[in-house]
């Protein structure tokens, strides 16, 4: 669906509910429906829907690492590969 197409009122959804979601399903676009001229909720694919949830994640996790680090409570690279290997070493010993 292209950017023009992107945004019509509640009555055309209505209407074409199979239509529109077939659209979002194939291109990954969002449609945003109106009401009485206001935008009032955005429709996405599941795909779509699916990705952006996953995309907050992973930005909720780097926002977190950077706050560990700031706090420093973060590890070098080479900290946690000698941390790793110790762990490693232990359970072999231990099996």
């Amino acid at each position: 669906m292209k950017l023009s197409e992107s945004v019509k009122p509640i009555t055309y959804f209505k209407a074409h509910s199979a239509e529109v979601l077939g659209h979002l399903d194939q291109d990954g676009n969002a449609l945003v429906i109106t009401q009485n001229g206001e935008a009032k909720a955005v429709i996405m694919g599941i795909r779509e829907y699916e990705r952006l949830k996953d995309t907050i994640a992973l930005m909720q996790l780097l926002a977190q690492s950077e706050r560990s680090l700031r706090e420093g409570r973060g590890k070098t690279l080479d900290e946690g590969f000698e941390e790793l290997w110790k762990k490693i070493d232990h359970e072999e010993k231990k099996g």
